[in-house]
């Protein structure tokens, strides 16, 4: 609403609308997975996701 108020452009303001729906949804497909890999495997599944800064910090400390 803020961006509306300002006149802000219309790619503005769709971008930013795109980006609040985007990141909602990520945050209930990421509470959703672990209900999701219980049906599916009929026991508690352990995710570990590495971030790209973790990658690059072994990626530093290997001397790569």
């Amino acid at each position: 609403m803020d961006m509306l108020a300002t006149d802000q452009s219309p790619s503005e303001i769709s971008d930013k609308i795109k980006e609040i729906l985007f990141t909602k949804s990520a945050e209930k497909i990421d509470a959703a997975k672990p209900d999701a890999a219980t049906s599916l495997f009929g026991q508690e599944v352990e995710t570990e996701v590495e971030t790209e800064t973790e990658i690059d910090q072994e990626g530093e400390s290997n001397g790569d």
